[in-house]
């Protein structure tokens, strides 16, 4: 008899289809997997007939042929276990077949017939609501992900028995149920807050620029002067994630395993902060099947780079196209996937090697030639990608010893929205553009036009530093975003010299 379940497999960020069919016929006691699998689905046919036995069900007793189309992808990991065993069910005249046609089936099966979670379900619900299935049987720790995919029933099961009953109509399951909007406020706090940070006023400010208008950022200061400090108190301060955002970040955290067990989405803009001894592969992505690297899972979050000149120079230079394009595409013999990575840079670094370069109370025991060569681990053109540099200098005793708390990350947070909802009205129907970092060239000229005194203090600044192309381009952005702030449609000059200044590195 031959049986079809219905089941899904990602490609990138995005799920796919899978037909698994099964069909049980006489012949020698065997299983035969057909339909590119890996190593991985080639083993289930061991875990499903242990899982079978131990769940009280009778294997097949013929030999069975398992096909997983379409029969020209490869087709990966655990999770066709449980499509498969009901198939295998329904092979048999165990399960009416006829049941199975509005359902998608995913999960991996222990030896004992318990159903375990899995990666990519939420893009694979996705699908499968798009392929117009009623119902979706999921692992129970799966179940939250899943259902916050509207108009599609999931029912979380916990062992291979109870799928088999509740298809077969001998037992109910409720289908899961999410309140996105109660589960968004719950997870409003921040255990980190600006308010905790003593003096630093002039990086606070820049560091406001930056989220405001969805800047790269660099700190440059001294060991101890708190740049890690607010580097880590960003996300407090960066607009809500939306609904739509939350499902792209959340699409790529679970294709890449990192969400907890029963969660239903990421909830906060994400922040990543990988060591600088990572891989190119390990920021970008890859492997022989690709998956998200570090850029893609900052996507609409931070990626923060502490001691950037520390990183290999050829994983920062991989940097450049990314911070560009807010994509990634990885090629490897098997497959070549996209992924995204709209992402926030933050870094931090010396002055020096040793770390006191222009520190007024300590002495710097680097010569001119190690600063120089400390320097120039970072290349220019990716430091034209940074827009805004800002020095952090040692916090003062008198800071230290206050005992006033500074503004809250609240305050700054509701200046920062309503920055962004200044942005959001001007590139309104505009693709891909977003917020004033995303601007592209026609957009610079349309929505930073200068004055007549401002376009001489850009042109002196232009001259003096040396600037590049882009470095002006970035200028012009900062320039916009100060404005936004000021609630001003017009660039002024106040606004053009505080982007100025945010180039320590170029005045240097």
């Amino acid at each position: 008899m031959l049986a079809k379940v219905f089941s899904g497999a990602v490609f990138g960020v995005d799920a796919y289809p899978v037909e698994i069919e099964v069909n049980a016929g006489r012949g020698d006691p065997q299983i035969i997997i057909v339909g590119l699998p890996d190593a991985a689905v080639k083993e289930s046919k061991d875990r499903v007939w242990t899982a079978l036995i131990n769940s009280a069900f009778q294997p097949p007793i013929g030999r069975t042929t398992i096909n997983l189309a379409p029969a020209d992808t490869k087709k990966e990991g655990p999770s066709f276990d449980l499509p498969i065993a009901i198939g295998m069910l329904a092979a048999q005249g165990d399960i009416n077949v006829a049941t199975l046609e509005n359902f998608a089936i995913i999960g991996e099966l222990a030896l004992s017939g318990e159903v375990r979670r899995v990666k990519g379900v939420l893009p694979i619900a996705l699908r499968m609501r798009a392929e117009g299935k009623e119902g979706f049987l999921v692992p129970v720790d799966n179940a939250e992900e899943a259902a916050v995919v509207e108009g599609l029933d999931v029912y979380p099961v916990r062992n291979l028995r109870e799928a088999a009953d509740f298809l077969d109509g001998v037992q109910e399951l409720q289908p899961c149920r999410v309140d996105v909007e109660a589960f968004f406020e719950s997870h409003a706090q921040y255990d980190d807050d600006y308010a905790d940070v003593k003096g630093q006023e002039h990086a606070k400010r820049a560091m406001e620029v930056a989220v405001a208008g969805g800047h790269n950022l660099l700190m440059i200061g001294p060991p101890g002067t708190g740049k890690t400090m607010l580097a880590k108190r960003l996300p407090s301060v960066l607009p809500p994630l939306t609904l739509e955002e939350a499902l792209e970040t959340t699409k790529v955290h679970s294709i890449a395993g990192t969400l907890a067990a029963r969660q239903a989405l990421v909830p906060k803009r994400p922040f990543r902060s990988p060591h600088h001894t990572i891989s190119d592969a390990g920021l970008l992505g890859g492997g022989a099947h690709p998956v998200p690297g570090e850029v893609s899972l900052a996507h609409r979050g931070v990626l923060f780079l502490d001691e950037l000149p520390e990183f290999h120079r050829n994983v920062l230079e991989v940097l450049r196209q990314p911070l560009e394009d807010g994509t990634v595409t990885v090629s490897r013999a098997a497959a070549t996937v996209t992924f995204p990575c709209e992402f926030m840079l933050v870094a931090a670094m010396n002055p020096c090697p040793c770390g006191f370069h222009g520190d007024p109370t300590r002495e710097c025991r680097c010569n001119p030639r190690k600063i120089e060569a400390y320097h120039s681990k970072i290349s220019g053109p990716l430091l034209d990608r940074i827009d805004i540099h800002v020095e952090v200098p040692s916090v003062r005793y008198k800071d230290l010893a206050s005992l006033e708390r500074g503004e809250s990350s609240a305050e700054i947070r509701a200046r920062v929205v309503a920055a962004r909802e200044r942005q959001r009205a001007r590139f309104k129907g505009a693709r891909r553009v977003h917020c004033n970092a995303t601007m592209r060239h026609k957009d610079i000229q349309k929505h930073c036009r200068l004055g007549p005194q401002a376009q001489e203090m850009l042109k002196h600044a232009m001259s003096e530093f040396d600037l590049s192309a882009r470095a002006y381009d970035r200028i012009l952005k900062v320039a916009r975003t100060i404005a936004d702030m000021a609630g001003v449609d017009d660039i002024q000059s106040d606004h053009l010299f505080e982007a100025i200044q945010y180039r320590t590195l170029d005045r240097r």
